[in-house]
């Protein structure tokens, strides 16, 4: 059985809540789950000590018994210097303007540069 230590939805619509779980990989976000280790409350102000809650003893124990923590899961625990922080990943490629989209960059560019330089 894959644990991983997530977080399953709550809240109203526009409100949410979260819930730090250990779940089977397999179960639906906010479906079954084996134990709830802690609580995120993204609607509270960002220095709030209410915003994140967990049991710290409780995610060491799954961790010890393979539990894989989320990308969110494991950047709450580096910031609560349980795990080592996460390096954050680069962004792809996919962000970076089409063929066309830098063509037209250049264009402009040469224009600017023609402009400048012809007074």
């Amino acid at each position: 059985m894959a644990l991983k230590i997530r977080l399953s939805r709550g809240g109203a619509k526009k409100r949410p809540f979260y819930r730090i779980v250990v779940a089977d990989s397999r179960s639906p976000r906010d479906g079954r789950f084996i134990e709830r280790v802690g609580v995120y409350n993204p609607m509270l102000a960002k220095d709030s000590p209410d915003r994140i809650k967990f049991d710290a003893e409780r995610i060491k124990h799954w961790m010890s018994h393979g539990a894989i923590p989320s990308d969110r899961v494991a950047k709450f625990l580096g910031m609560a210097e349980i795990l080592p922080m996460p390096v954050p990943r680069d962004q792809t490629k996919q962000h970076l303007p089409k063929a066309k989209a830098q063509e037209r960059l250049k264009e402009a560019e040469e224009a600017a540069k023609a402009a400048a330089a012809a007074p």
